[in-house]
């Protein structure tokens, strides 16, 4: 199949939905199709993957790789993607990696079309069984794969760290809830140490926040990192926290920590149970006293850590890349057929 892929982020953009349309590219041209990625992401590096990559292509161009394509697939809904797609009709597959809008805010009008347009895709698949509910039309649920060629055990790297952060520095991702947590067992007499992954916006005031609660000496605040650096330092922790304010719509952080080896104790809103599965802990978004309870739990038992790690092979199995990618390119084939 001629598969073309729309996707507005794409490497060298970091986050999930990035690294899952990257590996679906990548599986589908090892099986033998022909792939092509549109996004709106600039690099300013020769791109060197074994698949084509337009870049904030002409609207000509844009049209000819739609009419070149067998089928269409959207990470995402875009009302623009969707205009163009009106132009030079394709079979097309709409993927939901998250909420088009959040249940109680105010919601735009174009937000609701986007979830109204999903009702014409041909198929519908989401990555969670909480965002497929969430849209309401027929779809399937296929969950996100993960790097397992990156994120794996290390053997080499001793894992003598107590606790994980991996994510943006942005309030959505609830690290100040994970600080509070911090100060709060900190009473009860434990000190675990605190590893924070990543940057941005909220990364001074995180460091306040440390500072006033008494607990700025157990926090490591160790900037992004990516690739090889990155599964290293995961595999040198025993627990990682996704202390997420809102609902993940899934949560391919938590797979990476998994397959290094860690435990998860995560926010139980939206698909981040679903990605954690039996491997990890969950609490209620943004009660850290909660959260603290639950650090307690697998600081102080080992023979929860030790159940929470016996079931991560099993539960890894179902999040394969190759295994995801084949049960896309079904999907697929049943929508050109």
């Amino acid at each position: 199949m001629r598969i073309l892929i729309r996707t507005r982020p794409f490497y060298p953009s970091i986050g999930g939905l990035e690294a899952v349309m990257q590996m679906l590219a990548e599986e589908f041209s090892k099986a033998g199709h022909e792939v092509t990625v549109v996004t709106a992401s600039p690099n300013d590096q020769p791109d060197t993957f074994p698949f084509e990559v337009l870049r904030q292509p002409s609207l000509s161009r844009l049209l000819k790789a739609h009419r070149d394509a067998d089928v269409v697939i959207f990470g995402n809904i875009s009302l623009w993607w969707f205009l163009t797609l009106c132009l030079c009709p394709r079979p097309w597959v709409a993927t939901h990696h998250g909420w088009y809008f959040d249940t109680g805010m105010p919601v735009k009008w174009m937000d609701r079309l986007k979830v109204a347009l999903a009702g014409l895709a041909n198929a519908n698949v989401s990555v969670s069984e909480a965002v497929n509910r969430f849209l309401g039309h027929p779809g399937i649920v296929i969950p996100n794969p993960f790097d397992h060629e990156t994120f794996r055990l290390m053997p080499d790297v001793p894992r003598d760290r107590d606790l994980v952060f991996l994510g943006r520095l942005v309030s959505d991702k609830g690290a100040d809830v994970l600080v509070e947590a911090l100060a709060l067992l900190k009473q009860k007499g434990l000190r675990p140490g605190l590893t924070m992954i990543g940057g941005g916006p909220e990364l001074e005031n995180l460091q306040k926040q440390a500072s006033s609660l008494g607990v700025e000496d157990q926090i490591h605040f160790a900037g992004p990192r990516r690739g090889e650096e990155l599964a290293r330092a995961l595999n040198a922790h025993r627990i990682m926290v996704i202390p997420s304010r809102w609902n993940e719509p899934f949560g391919v952080v938590a797979l990476e920590g998994i397959a290094c080896g860690c435990v998860i104790v995560a926010s139980s809103g939206g698909g981040l149970p679903e990605a954690a599965g039996l491997c990890g802990v969950s609490f209620p978004n943004l009660d850290a006293s909660a959260l603290a309870a639950r650090l307690e739990e697998v600081l102080t038992q080992p023979e929860l850590v030790g159940r929470l790690r016996s079931v991560a092979a099993d539960h890894l199995a179902r999040h394969d890349r190759k295994a995801i990618a084949a049960s896309y390119l079904e999907v697929l084939r049943h929508v050109v057929d």
